[in-house]
């Protein structure tokens, strides 16, 4: 078994569960956007029913290469007519519960990709 130093600078998720994430050992408990080194409270304040094609806007101005939306402790798609901007700019959009979410986050960000998290987590 071969052992590697995680050199990885940033935010990391270290820790999830019923309605909260750790992020570097803080606890959040309210939706929320993670990148390598920025986390804003307060997205996507209605849950993802009251989702709007603005909240997916918003993110462009981060440049992510992929966006990682994280629907609550299950997958729901949004419509993709929310979600066009990001198409349009070439931004990658997955969907998937927020656990799947976070460690996908802190597996992307390992391999030096420019990911954000957008994290619905009720």
């Amino acid at each position: 078994m071969k052992f590697h130093l995680d050199t990885t600078a940033g935010n990391l998720f270290t820790g999830y569960g019923a309605g909260y994430v750790e992020i570097n050992r803080q606890r959040y408990e309210s939706n929320l956007l993670v990148t390598a080194d920025e986390v804003i409270p307060g997205w996507a304040v209605n849950g993802f029913d009251g989702l709007a094609r603005e909240d997916f806007t918003y993110l462009q101005k981060f440049a992510p290469e992929i966006v990682l939306l994280g629907t609550g402790a299950t997958i729901r798609f949004p419509h993709p007519r929310l979600t066009q901007d990001l198409t349009m700019a070439r931004i990658g959009v997955d969907v998937m519960d927020f656990q799947a979410a976070c460690r996908t986050f802190n597996v992307l960000l390992a391999e030096g990709r420019k990911v954000l998290a957008a994290l619905i987590l009720g």
